[in-house]
């Protein structure tokens, strides 16, 4: 079987019908001129650096493999595919020739390939494992071969997948969206792990803020084994009083430092002991035997209560971790 492409349409679609209508897929970052004088991923590298210095080294590094991806390894007799996401339709053809730039295409998509088209397939014919590859968010990538061949079923029978196959949608969609929220969490607590120590203080008191309790953050400097105050009345003179300390490196905090927080507390306090570094077994069991109620907060455990309070965060607090809601079929 060829190779099959995904080249996207731009945003919603918005080449789709020019492709269509010129039998062609193009590309855009056209202001670097013609690939044809550029014949190494170092070469498109250098000019894009050139022509767009305030880019971050990795968007360079992507738009020059998929402008190299385009102009070099894609192929006459390629399979290449893309999608108008107004109809949920997908357009699937051949690559009928070589590489050319061509201005009188679009300002924004000049690097085009001639495409012999032949038909368009709904999205829902196809199986969710195919949906989920094609779902990736490059303007090109190659699809797994799987995927390709899906399409090619859905664009000879217009029909959907066997019933034997449709029976596993419910499940394909849950292992999608658990693997899809496991992302999530993981880029989350990238985010807080690149918090320096100061902002990280600041996220975990606007946690308890949205948890109802007022707080108070010791300023830099020694703060006798504790960083947060937090009460109801915000000077620790109504219980529940809770002394917070904060350790944001990757050393992972043992019974001696359990210990050298829970020395000077008063009987009525409750502790709060956050290390993103985590804990050993020995600082979980000296804090078993506390004198009093004390609880050992991991980034996964902070983590999981900033998601659960997120929506009662003070504006300060959402600036340090700023989250986009989505939406997923329940």
């Amino acid at each position: 079987m060829p190779k099959t492409w995904m080249v996207r349409a731009w945003r919603g679609g918005r080449y789709f019908d020019l492709f269509k209508d010129n039998a062609v897929v193009a590309i855009g970052w056209s202001d670097i001129g013609p690939l044809d004088a550029l014949k190494t991923r170092e070469e498109i590298t250098e000019r894009l650096t050139r022509e767009w210095p305030e880019w971050h080294p990795q968007k360079i590094s992507m738009t020059a493999g998929q402008l190299f991806r385009f102009r070099y390894e894609m192929q006459r007799g390629d399979r290449v595919v893309t999608y108008d996401p107004g109809r949920r339709v997908y357009l699937l053809g051949t690559i009928s020739g070589d590489y050319r730039y061509d201005p009188k295409l679009d300002n924004d998509a000049m690097n085009a390939r001639p495409v012999q088209w032949e038909g368009e397939i709904s999205r829902d014919l196809l199986s969710v494992a195919t949906k989920n590859s094609l779902g990736a968010i490059s303007t090109l990538f190659l699809l797994p071969p799987e995927a390709a061949a899906d399409l090619e079923r859905a664009l000879g029978t217009q029909q959907p997948v066997p019933q034997s196959a449709s029976e596993e949608t419910d499940a394909g969609e849950s292992d999608l969206f658990k693997d899809v929220q496991d992302r999530s969490i993981e880029f989350i607590k990238d985010h807080v792990s690149r918090l320096d120590w100061d902002a990280m203080q600041e996220l975990v008191a606007g946690l308890l803020r949205a948890m109802g309790y007022k707080t108070r953050v010791s300023p830099s400097g020694p703060d006798r084994g504790k960083d947060i105050v937090a009460s109801p009345d915000g000077f620790g003179f109504e219980s529940p009083r809770i002394v917070v300390e904060v350790k944001h490196r990757g050393q992972t905090m043992g019974s001696q430092e359990i210990r050298s927080f829970l020395g000077g507390r008063h009987p009525e306090d409750k502790g709060l002991y956050v290390s993103t570094g985590g804990f050993t077994k020995d600082a979980y069991y000296e804090a078993e035997r506390a004198s009093i109620p004390i609880t050992l907060m991991t980034l996964d455990d902070l983590v999981d209560a900033l998601l659960e309070h997120y929506e009662n965060l003070d504006i300060e607090s959402k600036q340090l971790l700023p989250l986009k809601k989505i939406y997923w079929p329940a």
